[in-house]
Formats: C-alpha cells, structure tokens, sequence
C-alpha cells in the first residue's frame, strides 16, 4: 500500500462530508480532477439515506455486500439530526444484496433460530379470515403479492434542513428487466471480484472465469470498465501462482 491509508481518508472525508481518490496515473487524474471534478464541487442532494425493506413472502433471507461502516439504526432514517452522506453531481450510489428466495431454502443454507417466546408472531386465530377485513386492505394484499422490496429514499436538498422521502417497488416484472441491464451485470461483477480477492466465506462457489466473462459482457468499450478488467486478469494469474 506505500503510504496510502484507505481507511484514514475515508475518516478525513466523512468528516468534511467530501469525496477522496487515489491517482496513479494519468487516467485517474483526468478521471478524478477533469470528469468527475463537477459531482465533487456541486452537490444536488444532502444526508441521504436509503433503506430497504424486503417482502417476507419472497424473500427468506438476506444480507448486505460491503459499506459495513455505513449502516444507520432503523429509528436514524427518519431522524433529520443525524447526519448522513451527500451525493454530488453525476453520481450514483449502488448498494448490492445477497437474498435468499423463499422455496430454496434447507437446513444447510441458513442456521435456524429458535422461535422467539415473547415475539409478536400471531396466534392462529388471527390468522384466520375476518369479516371485518376492508376492501382496502385486500387491494394492498393483492398489490403487494408480486413487490419483492420496498425502496425508501430520504435525502435533503442542498440548502435544507428538512428532508423528503421518496419510496420506489420492485416487482417480478422489473426483476425481469434487469437480467439483461449491463450495468447491473457489471456491479454484481465487481462485488464478487471483491469477494474472490478477500477469500470471503460468503462465496464458496465464486468463480474467477465466470466474474471475468461476465465483466467482459458488461464493459462494452468503457475505459474505465477495460481497465478493471485488465486488473481482474492479472489478478486472477497472481492468485493460481
């Protein structure tokens, strides 16, 4: 690493609310000072938070890939007081889960918990039908039959105090569509090159020829992309040495 800190400049620039990078080379200056110098200098929105809620139905478990240091307790997101990051100008933030569908889960797959004896699970007949269950909450029911998530956004603009949340859905239609989506292959890519060069217990089963094939589908003739790429491979050769 030289004298390159990675965590200590993530501390420096949480604390100033900035953005940091490494150059090396003349590609990365240009990238960092000439690209992307209006998303460091301009911001659009101010202590965003995000946070995700999965339907139990579809899904059985789950887990967040990286920005451990970034997690927020359930009661922060809709507290304005606590501060949260900022997001400049041409970026973007890509947050990956691991999920667990419900039907393919075994005894294997996840450790099982012991029921919880003073938890809220409902007695049997509340679970029954009741007469007095109103239209409006059959239409939510039947709305949210094929939603895998629900997606809320809070986030303040760059000269508030007060936040707006936003919510979006993920349904089975829009699963769908991000099968084919390039940059969605390219994260889930990134994310397992991460893994791979970590040895994580998390990834039993990664692979480095299948993470550089599908890195190769997704990079198209981005620079950036192909350089990333060229890492992968000699990183792939270091690791077989």
């Amino acid at each position: 690493m030289g004298n390159y800190n990675d965590s200590m400049m993530e501390q420096i620039t949480n604390r100033g609310n900035g953005v940091y990078g490494m150059i090396d080379n003349i590609h990365e200056a240009r990238r960092l000072m000439v690209e992307q110098l209006s998303g460091t200098l301009i911001t659009v929105a101010k202590d965003v938070k995000i946070q995700v809620e999965f339907n139990p139905t579809k899904v059985a478990s789950y887990r967040l890939i990286g920005y451990e240091n970034r997690r927020l307790a359930n009661a922060d997101f809709n507290n304005d007081a606590k501060d949260a990051g900022e997001i400049g100008a041409g970026h973007r933030v890509t947050a990956l889960y691991e999920i667990v569908p419900v039907g393919v889960v075994n005894d294997t797959t996840i450790p099982q918990v012991d029921e919880l004896r003073y938890g809220s699970k409902p007695k049997e007949k509340d679970l029954a039908p009741s007469s007095l269950t109103s239209d409006a909450t059959d239409e939510k029911s039947a709305a949210a039959s094929d939603e895998w998530m629900t997606l809320k956004l809070r986030y303040k603009q760059p000269e508030g105090d007060v936040s707006t949340k936003v919510e979006f859905f993920l349904k089975d239609a829009d699963i769908e569509a991000k099968r084919s989506d390039s940059d969605f292959e390219w994260a889930s890519a990134i994310a397992e090159f991460g893994l791979l060069l970590r040895h994580s217990q998390y990834a039993p089963q990664a692979d480095w020829d299948k993470v550089i094939r599908r890195a190769q589908n997704a990079a198209g003739d981005n620079t950036y992309r192909l350089e990333c790429l060229e890492m992968m491979i000699k990183a792939k050769a270091l690791q077989r040495q």
